[in-house]
């Protein structure tokens, strides 16, 4: 017996006015749905803990469900376990003046609450329910953030200035293959002076004669390809002078460079932890509703049975004691009750009547005693007049 009352008790009902098979499977499911819902608590409770410290799993997370599990069960026992007992016209046996009519705001209070723990606590379950697919869609929209900020945040800028000084050295570095280009063209064109040179020195060139005679064509041929070599020359060497004018400022800009490459390092580093911060209680849920309305069927479907599961659970208990109103537990223990305060009522009155009473009595015989009193008083004076009397009437004799 006392294990098929556990469930009773739970609910906080008397078994001792339980007393049908309806009642007591009633009162049976509403003990199993606080049960339930004390799980749901304190497991919801500790997602909500885990979401708000941005899934780092903290150990206390499971301390946190009894109390707050403990504190709804305790409100809904209250609800569940009490009777709203009409004590007006206590004489009365009409089954209609058992019960008083029901107080919605006590209900009301307890909807509104369910509607509060299925926001604050459903909510961390169903992100946990879908944790990979949150992830998934979280991913993007980092890679996403990531890829703004490298074209439009301070790592562009950083870019722009390497490319700036990359340019620079670009330029020295075509201001010297200018000199040595030229250079280049200067010995082709003093090679093929020689060329010609030695063609005319054997009666293959402009004169058609052997040799190469001082002032004569072949010897202008040689002493121009000698001055192109001159100043090929002469170009190398300004080209070697430029680069090594140019080195310091080279040096330079590879420092600035590096600085640069370090920041955009360093940037790129703590944008990542800035837009992978992004991935808490707030950003998962924004991630889950553009889950939901994105693919309704896929996700907002099983999304909004689930909740509306939970709510239920978490309403279960509550709507059985509304919609069993006036059940014969509820008659059972209105009608032991108002016997009690009938009871006590008509002992009180009688206790009130036994006091009038008493106290009529009481003042009945002051009365008495009153009335004596002055007929004793009246006695002693008339003997005392008397006596009196009787001793002037001795003394005028014996005179």
């Amino acid at each position: 017996m006392a294990a098929r009352d556990a469930l009773l008790k739970v609910a906080n009902v008397n078994p001792a006015s339980v007393r049908t098979h309806t009642d007591r499977a009633l009162y049976s499911s509403v003990g199993i749905f606080i049960l339930l819902y004390g799980v749901y608590a304190i497991i919801g409770a500790a997602s909500f803990v885990d979401a708000s410290s941005n899934y780092r799993h903290p150990w206390w997370q499971w301390l946190v469900g009894p109390p707050v599990a403990a504190a709804v069960i305790a409100y809904d026992r209250a609800v569940v376990g009490r009777v709203a007992v009409n004590y007006e016209r206590l004489d009365s046996t009409d089954p209609h003046h058992l019960l008083r009519r029901r107080t919605f705001g006590l209900y009301a209070g307890r909807m509104l609450l369910a509607l509060l723990f299925a926001v604050v606590i459903t909510e961390p379950l169903m992100l946990a329910r879908y944790k990979g697919e949150v992830d998934a869609y979280l991913g993007t929209v980092h890679n996403r953030q990531l890829t703004q900020l490298e074209h439009d945040g301070a790592i562009a800028t950083f870019q722009r200035q390497i490319d700036a000084l990359r340019a620079q050295d670009g330029a020295d570095d075509a201001a010297v293959a200018d000199l040595h280009r030229l250079a280049a063209d200067k010995r082709k064109e003093s090679a093929s002076a020689y060329d010609q040179a030695l063609a005319d020195s054997r009666a293959n060139g402009v004169t058609q004669r052997a040799g190469c005679p001082s002032g004569g064509y072949c010897d202008t041929l040689v002493r121009q390809s000698r001055s192109l070599m001159d100043e090929a020359t002469r170009l190398d060497a300004e080209a070697a002078a430029l680069r090594t004018s140019q080195e310091p400022g080279r040096q330079a800009r590879t420092a600035q460079v590096a600085e640069l490459m370090g920041q955009i390092a360093e940037q790129r580093s703590t944008n990542r932890v800035a837009v992978e911060a992004g991935a808490g209680f707030g950003a998962r849920t924004t991630a889950m509703w553009h889950l939901v309305t994105s693919d309704f069927w896929g996700f907002g479907f099983f999304y909004l049975g689930v909740a509306a599961l939970l709510i239920c659970l978490d309403c279960a208990a509550v709507w059985l004691k509304l919609v069993s109103y006036g059940n014969g537990y509820e008659r059972t223990e209105a009608r032991e009750a108002r016997r009690r305060e009938l009871s006590a009522t008509k002992r009180h009155e009688q206790e009130l009547r036994m006091a009038q009473s008493a106290r009529e009595l009481a003042g009945d015989g002051l009365d008495t005693v009153v009335a004596e009193r002055r007929l004793m008083d009246a006695a002693v004076a008339k003997a005392t007049e008397r006596l009196m009397a009787e001793l002037d009437d001795q003394s005028r004799l014996v005179r």
